[in-house]
């Protein structure tokens, strides 16, 4: 299952639980976003095209992060005529994990389980030292 959407101009094929980096979203950390423009579904082999969008369909996320991307260098040079031109731009992104599609998928919270083998492993390897030791 997955989901072509538009944002920022640009679109972006989408899966539930994926995390995406859109263009800034001007929201805080841990809102819903609600992305209506939605130009493409397939479920189960079934693909559903929209003119231009799918009526009916939303695709809900969770902002995660807001930041800059990595810095890209911009030179511009003229060979012969003593001329170079340095510029630099980083440019800002929204971090977006992808709750639900809309398409009766929604994502179940992740439960969280205590890890009870981590200290039978330190165990094994004391003994295994106290046997190497003798």
């Amino acid at each position: 299952m997955y989901a072509v959407i538009l944002s920022g101009g640009k679109q972006h094929r989408v899966t539930s639980g994926e995390v995406v980096k859109l263009e800034k979203i001007e929201q805080g950390i841990g809102e819903q976003v609600e992305f209506d423009q939605v130009l493409m579904t397939s479920k189960e082999g079934t693909v559903q095209l929209g003119t231009p969008y799918v009526a009916g369909h939303k695709v809900i996320g969770e902002i995660v992060e807001q930041g800059r991307g990595d810095k890209i260098r911009i030179i511009k040079f003229r060979r012969r005529k003593h001329h170079m031109k340095h510029q630099g731009h980083r440019q800002y992104f929204t971090a977006v994990k992808i709750i639900s599609l809309g398409l009766g998928d929604t994502l179940a919270p992740a439960k969280t389980e205590k890890v009870a083998k981590a200290p039978a492993a330190k165990k094994a390897t004391k003994a295994k030292a106290e046997k190497a030791a003798e």
